[in-house]
């Protein structure tokens, strides 16, 4: 039986600029950091809140892509073009004023939708979030 994700990953160009983004801003933690061999690296982080579930920080690349397929993936990346997911939190509003004062790049302030409030915020790579108050 199925019991949820255990880790989920997010497309990076530079693991080392990710990781100082995501402990640094974001306030996650290195879980594992191996090397894989071949230049390959198992990188992930986990949020003290959530210690269950491990976000990959990738690069994409083989053996799960081709070559010309991570190519286009970084293009997308670069361009800011992928999306990865929603982040919550508990007041928008200050967590906002705090990403903003680290530096975090916001393509959109605190916003009322129907489903809720959100902002959403670029990591170091490019990707998109959702930051969202529950």
């Amino acid at each position: 039986m199925i019991k949820g994700f255990d880790h989920i990953g997010v497309w990076v160009a530079d693991q080392d600029r990710a990781l100082a983004f995501y402990t640094e801003k974001l306030g996650y933690r290195v879980h594992t950091d191996a090397d894989m061999g071949d230049g390959a690296r198992w990188l992930t982080v986990t949020h003290p809140e959530q210690p269950d579930l491990e976000v990959i920080l990738g690069r994409p690349g083989p053996p799960m892509l081709s070559e010309e397929d991570a190519e286009a993936i970084l293009k997308l990346l670069v361009k800011g073009s992928l999306g990865a997911g929603v982040i919550r939190c508990d007041d928008i509003q200050a967590t906002y004023r705090e990403l903003t004062d680290k530096g975090v790049d916001f393509i959109q302030p605190p916003t009322q939708r129907p489903y809720g409030v959100e902002a959403l915020f670029r990591d170091s790579e490019g990707n998109w979030f959702s930051l969202a108050e529950r």
